[in-house]
């Protein structure tokens, strides 16, 4: 069985793909929304196995730490390298533009949630700052809500939590 999302309520769909053959195009109708789309039959871009050599790759690659998304025990574990100066973090949607764009069915976390800031001082330490980008719900560290005008000063492991889905930051790649 497979599970597709449909691209405009997210709703997930089911079917079995062995009864098809690659490359061929199958036509879906939301039974929730009723919108009609279509996907083509193949190998999926990143399968299970390849995901997790994927998920090591992107922590290797992160020498300014990276975050990692828990949403819930039906989605999968999603790793964002960090970058310097901000990084703008929100809901995964087709015309928006993030630096770390999270797949989520989450409709509490905005498009373009908040922003995790990496500068360096002066003895070249990285230093991670956190502000909300005006969101709907708020932006929460370690279960403390960020007032609009607040700059948060983040450390390793700290816990943020962006609606229904939290985020873990992690400054150091692991050993």
């Amino acid at each position: 069985m497979k599970k597709i999302k449909c691209p405009k309520c997210n709703n997930y769909i089911t079917f079995d793909a062995s009864n098809y053959a690659d490359g061929q195009v199958l036509v879906f109708d939301c039974p929730d929304c009723h919108k009609q789309f279509k996907i083509r039959i193949g190998k999926d871009r990143l399968r299970d196995k390849d995901r997790a050599v994927d998920l090591q790759e992107q922590k290797e690659e992160a020498e300014y730490g990276y975050i990692i998304v828990v949403e819930n025990v039906f989605s999968y574990k999603q790793i964002f390298p960090l970058h310097l100066g901000d990084n703008l973090i929100g809901r995964a949607n087709l015309g928006t533009e993030v630096d770390i764009p999270i797949e989520t069915s989450d409709p509490s976390m905005d498009r373009r949630h908040c922003y995790i800031n990496v500068s360096k001082d002066k003895r070249g330490e990285l230093v991670y700052m956190l502000r909300d980008n005006g969101s709907v719900v708020g932006t929460f560290l370690m279960n403390d809500i960020l007032g609009p005008k607040d700059r948060i000063r983040l450390s390793d492991g700290d816990v943020i939590t962006l609606g229904a889905t939290s985020i873990i930051l992690r400054s150091q790649p692991d050993e």
